[in-house]
């Protein structure tokens, strides 16, 4: 199946079950240095609060993300879109399906762990309203790398209207 031409893909986003384990290895394996293997997602996967969930274009997995539900928020532990179909705004889309899913009264907001030396996802998820809130000093267990932590957090439309005043406010208080 040919992706190439640009354009934007819509795609449907759905929970990932055992039949696309396949594709999304696949994905994960093209995406990562050191990938998770099947026995990684599937410990995952099991545990209660652990959820995964694709995106399907054309009947096909272009994406996945996994994440664990937590009191408070949501933790992304993984997060890949296929390499020949990225740009096309499928993570964008998969992001904002995470969004959709905060509240101010529940979980609030989003955490999640990037690589230093990935650029492009920190980028990525900045351009979504991200914020890059620590680093972590050797995170990794495969490498001496740190990790950053990004966190997106649910504002009320009241906080929307008053944001970029509080921006200038923090800059001004240094």
């Amino acid at each position: 199946m040919g992706m190439e031409a640009e354009f934007d893909m819509n795609v449907h986003i759905r929970w990932m079950i055992r039949r696309d384990m396949p594709e999304v290895l696949s994905i994960e394996q093209s995406s990562f240095e050191f990938p998770w293997s099947e026995e990684d997602f599937i410990r995952c996967l099991r545990q209660r609060n652990c959820i995964g969930m694709v995106a399907e274009y054309d009947e096909r997995v272009v994406g996945f993300m996994i994440y664990e539900l937590h009191k408070d928020q949501l933790h992304v532990l993984n997060f890949s879109v296929r390499p020949d179909v990225r740009r096309r705004h499928i993570g964008e889309q998969m992001v904002n399906k995470l969004v959709s899913k905060l509240s101010q009264q529940r979980r609030n907001k989003i955490l999640l762990e990037i690589r230093e030396t990935n650029l492009a996802a920190q980028l990525f998820f900045r351009n979504l309203g991200f914020k890059a809130t620590s680093v972590l000093r050797d995170y990794y267990d495969d490498t001496v790398e740190d990790a950053y932590v990004m966190q997106f957090r649910f504002m009320s439309e009241a906080e929307k209207q008053f944001e970029p005043v509080n921006r200038i406010a923090r800059r001004l208080a240094g």
